[in-house]
């Protein structure tokens, strides 16, 4: 075992060295733990082949748009990780997008709001419907199945409503226009980059000498050392493509920078993820996703943590429909539709957020998000239909699916789970 100590720590329990790591992981993915190992797995098989059979895949431009494609389906499915870690189901996330998306214009359009109060509005609407579909849940004892599906017909009828009956809301906003269709100049980009990757670095040193402060084993400096490591080559290659230019006429117009919408993304992430993983509330989440009953018995208010977990959910969604907006720099019947919903949920579940509850991370919505943009992107350059595009999508689905029950079978017969 390794004994290297980080600096100003007392003396602790012998740490484990990378190779105990190593193998102790791999120990948990033969018991059924495999967390995002299926996704990420995914994601290098689907971009190595689609640079294989597209060279373009790779240029600087398809790179800044798989980022936008798949932003507001990452942030909504963000929101529905909180809802599937409680083993329930929000049908009505992506119309609660559109209808978000449509009071926002509506605001700044018909009212002459400025941005910042239609945005309050938009999420305000969208925690509202939370509210109003975790009581239903939480509270009468509805199926989530059967009260978001009823949410899912009856939004489709207020967003014709605030769009009356089909009309085309143009937004002229910048701000919100800038969100999906600006960059950061090059170097806020490596700023933001830099302070990431200190960010995370101190909080592995943190974290570790917390640990072996408390007298508890606590990862070796060479494992995050590896870990850092890897964050800072990764983000450093993203940030150089990003800022890359990739206009065919910079002259005219320049296109270079990271999008603005991923520190916002960023940023989400970090705060759920802290929610999540550091708080009373994270840990309640997973206790009753896990066992209601036993959450209930241990003085947790269940009907307080579906209701929260639901207004989460419709939070983000609202967040997504600011995004799909800004995206069409427009909103009209169809905002939020199509396969909206269905693309969250599958990027939930594909990024390894379990369908029976009680496992998964806001990480997960990324990654699962970075599955789906990557295949459609990469087919839409192939020359593929919508048709084989959505095949394909809803095979990966059923596989990540798969894998997640069987996982949870070999969890439960080596006594983990």
């Amino acid at each position: 075992m390794s004994t290297t100590m980080l600096p100003g720590t007392k003396t602790a329990a012998p740490s484990p060295g990378i190779g105990e790591n190593v193998r102790a992981y791999i120990g948990r993915v033969r018991g059924g733990d495999m967390g995002a190992l299926p996704a990420i797995l995914g994601l290098l098989v689907l971009c190595t082949t689609f640079a294989i059979l597209r060279p373009v895949f790779l240029s600087a431009i398809n790179f800044a748009n798989l980022f936008t494609q798949g932003a507001a389906i990452s942030v909504i499915a963000m929101g529905l990780v909180f809802v599937l870690l409680l083993g329930e189901i929000d049908l009505s996330a992506g119309w609660t997008s559109g209808v978000c998306a449509a009071v926002l214009a509506v605001a700044m359009t018909q009212n002459g709001l400025p941005w910042y109060v239609s945005v309050g509005a938009a999420i305000l609407t969208g925690v509202v419907i939370g509210l109003a579909l975790g009581a239903l849940v939480a509270k009468l004892g509805i199926p989530s199945f059967v009260v978001t599906l009823a949410a899912f017909l009856a939004f489709q009828g207020a967003l014709l409503v605030l769009v009356r009956e089909g009309n085309n809301i143009a937004i002229r906003d910048p701000v919100i226009i800038a969100i999906e269709n600006r960059y950061l100049p090059p170097a806020l980009g490596w700023i933001l980059y830099a302070v990431c990757v200190l960010a995370y670095a101190a909080l592995q040193i943190v974290r570790a000498r917390r640990r072996a402060g408390r007298g508890l084993s606590a990862d070796p400096v060479t494992l995050i050392a590896v870990r850092v490591g890897a964050l800072a080559i990764l983000g450093g290659l993203a940030v150089y493509a990003l800022n890359l230019e990739r206009s065919r006429n910079a002259l005219l117009v320049s296109l270079k920078g990271v999008p603005i919408v991923v520190p916002i993304i960023l940023a989400l992430l970090i705060f759920w993820t802290f929610v999540l993983r550091r708080t009373a509330f994270g840990r309640h989440i997973y206790a009753v996703g896990g066992n209601a009953e036993a959450a209930r018995r241990a003085g947790i208010n269940v009907d307080r943590i579906r209701v929260s977990a639901f207004v989460i959910c419709s939070g983000m969604a609202s967040v997504g429909g600011i995004v799909l907006a800004s995206q069409a720099s427009s909103v009209d019947p169809s905002t939020g539709g199509s396969d909206v919903l269905l693309f969250a949920v599958g990027a939930a579940v594909i990024g390894g957020t379990s369908l029976f509850g009680g496992k998964g991370r806001v990480l997960d919505a990324l990654l699962g998000g970075a599955v789906v943009a990557v295949i459609n992107n990469g087919m839409g350059l192939m020359g593929y239909s919508a048709s084989v595009k959505y095949i394909v999508t809803g095979l990966v689905l059923l596989l990540a699916a798969g894998v997640d029950a069987l996982s949870r079978k070999r969890a439960a017969a080596s006594g983990l789970g």
